[in-house]
């Protein structure tokens, strides 16, 4: 029985590591994002052939009044930040003053869509 339990300890370690690095890519404003992904025709049925994500991220570029992030990859997929990300994310806006592109590092780990935030850095 000891050993069963201390078996599945580990298994659960594993996974729950499995989903820990880094994810680069564009912060945006994760409400405003979100709101443009949904903005679709409803009687469309490709919708990301007709869309320009990159005005979607040139359109949700945080500003200093930003409460949300939200991290876009290069493939589209987006990430939530938690808490803690949201406000290292409105610090490094604050501190950077207004930018047209905000290409970021985040480290941490990820559960669902969201990102519980180590690290958060712009990147080059």
């Amino acid at each position: 029985m000891l050993f069963t339990t201390r078996l599945i300890t580990l298994l659960c370690l594993s996974f729950a590591f499995a989903y820990a690095g880094n994810w680069p890519g564009t912060l945006v404003d994760s409400k405003c994002f979100a709101i443009a992904e949904l903005n679709v025709n409803p009687t469309d049925t490709l919708t990301y052939v007709d869309r320009d994500q990159n005005q979607e991220i040139r359109l949700c570029s945080p500003g200093a009044k930003t409460k949300s992030f939200a991290v876009v990859q290069h493939d589209g997929e987006s990430f939530k930040l938690d808490s803690a990300g949201n406000a290292k994310a409105s610090e490094i806006v604050r501190n950077a003053g207004k930018k047209s592109s905000w290409a970021v590092l985040v480290t941490g780990d990820v559960s669902g869509n969201t990102i519980k935030v180590d690290s958060i850095s712009m990147n080059r």
